[in-house]
């Protein structure tokens, strides 16, 4: 193992151990909806990463089909992130993440920087269909992890640039507004889904 690999772990080891609270940080955002609709900005305490189960199994991805090109959305503290550098350090490629909280991307900046990645990847702070707007690149992995009813919009904005190996990993498959997107891409005969943790995730490639 590389002294970056093992500075990945350490940063990922410490994010894990801070996020252990992570689900009354969620309660109480949530809770906010009862006098208004839930706002992304009630969540930017909250990590909403995914498990260490799904970080390695993202990174094996990246390395078995020789990803390159990633593209993020939904940086939060960059727990996702980090594991897919894991897997980029191995292809000799790049990230480009957006995330819509400032400070969630600043201290997101930081544990990059503190696992000796941050060359690779390149964290864009706003709202992604502007941070996204101009990409023109093609892209092998799409991760979607951000406010769910962008998903659609967003995908429809980078779907030129998807190629006949592009794999759309999406997070969150379980919640409504996700589901209402997958219905709609289930209904696009170019694309096939697969299920993945329990439904959790769903896997979206091209036919």
């Amino acid at each position: 193992m590389t002294t970056t690999q093992q500075n990945i772990d350490t940063t990922l080891t410490q994010l894990f151990a801070d996020s252990k609270y992570d689900k009354v940080k969620i309660i109480k955002g949530a809770a906010k909806s009862i006098f208004r609709p839930m706002q992304p900005t009630d969540f930017k305490d909250a990590y909403l990463s995914i498990s260490e189960d799904q970080g390695k199994y993202l990174a094996q991805l990246i390395m078995k089909n020789n990803y390159k090109n990633i593209v993020e959305f939904g940086t939060s503290f960059g727990i996702s992130a980090l594991f897919m550098a894991r897997g980029v350090l191995e292809t000799g490629g790049k990230i480009i993440t957006t995330e819509l909280i400032e400070s969630k991307a600043q201290k997101a900046k930081e544990n990059f920087k503190q696992a000796g990645v941050h060359k690779l990847i390149d964290v864009r702070i706003g709202d992604a269909m502007q941070t996204l707007a101009y990409h023109k690149e093609p892209i092998d992995l799409l991760f979607l992890d951000g406010w769910k009813d962008l998903y659609l919009p967003l995908f429809k904005m980078l779907e030129p640039n998807f190629h006949d190996n592009t794999l759309i990993y999406v997070d969150n498959a379980d919640i409504k507004d996700t589901q209402d997107f997958l219905k709609v891409i289930a209904q696009n005969d170019a694309y096939s889904l697969q299920t993945k943790y329990h439904g959790k995730v769903v896997l979206i490639t091209t036919k």
